[in-house]
């Protein structure tokens, strides 16, 4: 596992109606209850909503942000104002609620949008957006709960529309959990023997007290070498492999039915010399092709993103100092980057969600590279962490990878002028 840091810094110095249903969207209706403003004197309006909640992620990674959708299609609610509602004087709020690995509630809030609405009319289409950020993996349904619609004429008046019997699901996503540091390796005594030679093998990393499997391979496959032992209290495994199979050229030790990325260790080279005689006048000849590291490096220490205005605020732009990621472990398993930052703390400990800052992420295999190199999804980085960069498990990976984004951090209208700096941290694994 690599770890990389970045400091980054800034510097501050018409009518609309929502749109009717797609097809194919996930739209449902279930029954209202909407309470009036007790201003306006009128009996509760009970009926049918029509609703739809999308999200911008269907299949997100635990600590990934999710921007869900929230529109209400018809409501019974009408306009309990005397008079016309005039054009952008409605304001909805509302909660969408999570169900299944992950539970609670989202709010969402629209635009002050919508076209006049006479008295008593029923109030129009409206749509409400909100985040939250995943935090277990597995299946997550999305349903629509109470909206209140807030109206900004002649007074402040609410209605409130809650679901009488609660509202069906309208939206699901399905989170991944982070891609998480195997540790696991393996250590032998003797890189070479003869057929029937037993190596002393030291494993580490492995589960205290879990059954390990120390295996012959050869290339993607595993050989006939093979022997069970057990992981100590400290995760450690030491085992003598006899290793016979001449077709063995390294050895790997895993926990589990099978080798997997997640469960096994990467391969320690191992060679078989034949003891069988050679003709006379003949010379065998062998080589070794011996398994590096994963690693990375990156360029720069610092991140300088562009200024902003006091008052205005908006996007200050930048570009994270580019990653090279070498991966010469020669093994099955893949690789991810992942990314954090910090608040952003600036003068008088005024502070800048790291939520705050989004990127774009590419990356490049090198010509020759086995694997090819996925960049992370284009969002919000934060605390929890994105992915910047990976390669997918393969039977044989590897390379070298260029790895850069660009960067955004949106700077809050009249946030107070001066430097505001975060730590950004990169982790491979």
């Amino acid at each position: 596992m690599a770890v990389g840091m970045a400091v980054l810094a800034a510097a501050t110095g018409g009518a609309l109606s929502a749109p009717a249903a797609a097809e194919g969207e996930p739209v449902v209706t279930f029954p209202t209850h909407c309470l009036p403003p007790q201003e306006a004197g009128l009996p509760p309006a009970d009926g049918p909503t029509t609703a739809r909640i999308t999200v911008d992620n269907p299949a997100p990674r635990v600590g990934d942000t999710v921007t869900v959708t929230y529109q209400v299609i018809a409501t019974p609610a009408v306009n309990p104002a005397g008079g016309e509602l005039p054009a952008d004087a409605l304001t909805p709020t509302g909660r969408i609620l999570l169900a299944g690995a992950q539970n609670g509630e989202v709010t969402v809030v629209g635009a002050q949008r919508n076209d006049p609405v006479l008295a008593g009319a029923p109030l129009p289409a409206v749509t409400m957006t909100g985040t939250f950020t995943v935090t277990a993996p597995g299946e997550i349904t999305l349903a629509p709960g109470a909206y209140t619609l807030h109206m900004s004429h002649p007074l402040d008046l609410d209605t409130v529309c809650t679901a009488d019997a609660g509202a069906p699901v309208s939206e699901r996503l399905t989170a991944t959990p982070l891609p998480t540091a195997n540790l696991r390796s393996v250590f032998l005594a003797a890189a070479h023997g003869k057929p029937g030679d037993k190596v002393k093998v030291t494993a580490a990393g492995f589960t205290p007290g879990a059954a390990v499997t120390v295996a012959g391979r050869a290339g993607a496959a595993e050989t006939a070498d093979r022997v069970a032992a057990a992981a100590d209290e400290l995760g450690v495994v030491r085992a003598e492999l006899p290793v016979t199979d001449k077709a063995t050229t390294a050895v790997v030790a895993y926990e589990g039915a099978a080798w997997t990325a997640g469960q096994g260790s990467g391969p320690a080279a191992y060679t078989v010399i034949d003891a069988a005689p050679l003709p006379p006048g003949t010379q065998k000849l062998s080589a070794t092709v011996e398994p590096g590291a994963l690693g990375m490096t990156q360029t720069g220490e610092d991140i300088a993103l562009g200024a902003v205005s006091y008052g205005d605020g908006g996007a200050a732009p930048g570009r994270i100092g580019t990653v090279t990621v070498k991966d010469a472990r020669g093994g099955p398993a893949g690789w991810s980057l992942i990314g954090k930052v910090t608040d952003f703390t600036g003068p008088g400990g005024v502070r800048i969600p790291g939520a705050s800052l989004s990127w774009t992420p590419s990356c490049t295999a090198a010509a020759g590279s086995p694997s090819p190199c996925t960049p992370g999804s284009a969002g919000v980085v934060g605390q929890d962490g994105a992915v910047l960069a990976s390669t997918p498990d393969a039977p044989l990976v590897g390379g070298t990878f260029t790895v850069d984004a660009t960067v955004t951090l949106q700077v809050p209208a009249y946030t107070p002028p001066g430097a505001y700096t975060s730590v950004l941290t990169l982790t491979l694994s």
